[in-house]
């Protein structure tokens, strides 16, 4: 049995000001999609200017933040966001959806492509491996946290938190850093080292996030206030990657259904 390490969440105060792990580890999320942005563009014949890429970094940002928390306020405290719907804007009281962050990403990258004249696709299928990366980032600070912790368990690395009831339980924050994050950016890396389809890329990323988040689920502890949302076993996690998975199946089909390059 492993004790949690009991971070301190604040990473740097300076007078009244905080700047915390959950924080810089989306900066960490947002630098390292930008430098792998840098490698691919300039790659000869990616179709991409390094110039483009502050922009682009910008908008995905605002976008994936302001989408985290108004899809936390819906999908996991739509009660409070009902009686007070002004505290969607307030990211620093914590509460993020990777789901709703996806949706903001989305439209993000649909405003960008917009901008730039290029095709939908052609944008998310460049930034799909990247955000994989940001996935990971976002999960170590859970566990930095010591939020968002397990189901019970005897297994050997089995890790007891700090504010829970002192069971050992899973970390399940690692298991998603490895399995939504790290491994879900391998394969789309390589996955997209070469030309595919337009849509591909982009339906891999859905289709694996959502596999690999629905199995994880089984091993994340539910929210307490939430518990088990459907036929008593099933978590809001799961029933929103089920979407998830029949995107990024029909993308596929299309994909390669219709031979677009």
């Amino acid at each position: 049995m492993l004790q949690h390490p009991n971070f301190d969440p604040v990473a740097i105060a300076v007078g009244p000001l905080e700047i915390r792990w959950y924080g810089l580890m989306y900066l960490a999320g947002f630098t390292l999609a930008w430098l792998l942005a840098r490698h691919r563009a300039k790659k000869p014949g990616s179709g991409w200017d390094v110039k483009e890429l502050p922009d682009m970094v910008v908008f995905g940002a605002l976008g994936i933040i302001l989408g985290a928390r108004l899809g936390y306020m819906l999908f996991y405290d739509f009660s409070g966001f009902v009686s007070q719907p002004w505290t969607a804007v307030m990211i620093w009281q914590g509460g993020m959806s990777f789901h709703g962050g996806l949706i903001g990403g989305i439209t993000a990258m649909y405003w960008y492509a917009r901008k730039t004249g290029r095709s939908f696709f052609t944008v998310t299928d460049f930034v799909a491996p990247m955000g994989a990366l940001g996935v990971m980032c976002g999960r170590i600070g859970n566990f930095i946290n010591a939020e968002l912790w397990g189901r019970p368990t005897d297994v050997p690395w089995a890790m007891v938190f700090p504010g829970s009831d002192m069971v050992p339980r899973h970390p399940s924050q690692i298991y998603q850093a490895l399995l939504e994050g790290l491994l879900l950016f391998i394969i789309l890396w390589i996955f997209s080292w070469r030309p595919r389809p337009t849509m591909a890329v982009s339906g891999l990323f859905c289709l694996g996030y959502g596999v690999l988040r629905f199995l994880v689920e089984f091993f994340r502890e539910p929210d307490a206030h939430l518990g088990f949302v459907l036929l008593d076993w099933m978590t809001m996690g799961q029933i929103l990657s089920i979407p998830m998975v029949v995107l990024g199946a029909v993308l596929l089909y299309l994909a390669y259904g219709t031979g677009k390059n």
